[in-house]
Parts: structure tokens; sequence; C-alpha cells
């Protein structure tokens, strides 16, 4: 990307636009499975404000959010539940894991729970943590953010089949 102080134009190569443009747009859709959920109603609030980094307030429906936070314990019950919502979302998709029982079944080592949603879904994201803090989950979409501006993001135009 090259700018010109001089001449007010710019250059740059459209992957690299489209790129910009999906950083700077993350509409999260919760999917609050546990105690996790509490500490990320906290983000879209005053105190950590997650639209001021391009994270817009929540979505409630999965046909208008492109990033899923799924945050706590994932039991296979809800594995049909959480495959069809993601598979509602548009491309290009995202997934962040927020704390340890999404990111590896947590101290839930049994039959009832899957051991990490990357079982089920294309992770991005694991953000550590019981519960992991609002500012650790800001972390991971600053994160994801740069994965998504470099092609490193799963999701979106760099998904393989």
């Amino acid at each position: 990307m090259a700018v010109s102080s001089g001449d007010s134009f710019i250059v740059t190569t459209i992957d690299k636009f489209v790129r910009w443009a999906q950083k700077s747009s993350i509409w999260p859709l919760t999917f609050g499975l546990a105690c996790c959920a509490i500490e990320m109603m906290n983000l879209p609030g005053p105190r950590y404000d997650s639209a001021r980094f391009g994270a817009e307030v929540f979505r409630a429906s999965p046909r208008h959010a492109n990033l899923m936070i799924v945050s706590g314990r994932l039991s296979n019950k809800m594995v049909p539940v959480i495959e069809r919502i993601y598979q509602q979302m548009p491309e290009p998709k995202w997934v962040i894991a927020m704390g340890a029982c999404a990111s590896s079944g947590g101290i839930f080592d049994n039959y009832a729970i899957v051991q990490g949603v990357d079982e089920v879904l294309p992770v991005d994201v694991y953000v550590p943590g019981c519960p992991p803090t609002p500012d650790a989950v800001l972390d991971a979409v600053l994160k994801l953010q740069d994965a998504i501006a470099s092609g490193r993001a799963k999701g979106g135009l760099m998904r393989r089949a």
C-alpha cells in the first residue's frame, strides 16, 4: 500500500483492500454456553468499548455476524446447534474459542463435553483463562484482525475445503 502526500492518491492491491475492510468490520455473534459469557457481556459496554476496535455490538442473528465467540463448555447435545448456526453465518467468518472449556474442555473431561470447539469448528484464536478477562478477549479480537489483514486467518477468503 502506498500513499502520496502531494498528489492525494492511494495505490494498493484489491486483496489488501478487501482484507483491510474485513478486519475493520467484525460483527460478533455471542455463543455463551457458561460462565465465560458473563465476561464476554462486558465487551460492548463503555468500559471496554469493543466498537472502537471495529468489533461492533453483538448480533443476535447469525446472518448478521461474521465472528462467533464460543464461550464456555460445549456439550455433545449442542454440537448440531453450533454447527447449524455456523453454517448460517455469511462468509467470511471466524471463530474465537474463549476460555479453557471452549479451548480444551477445561476441567470437564467426560463423555458429555466436547474437548475443544476446534473438534467441531475451525478456530482462529484461542483465549486462555477460566474465565478470561474482557481485556484478553479484546486482545484476541486484535490478534484476529492482524491475522485477517495478513491473510493468516482460517476464515474468509483463506478457508480451505
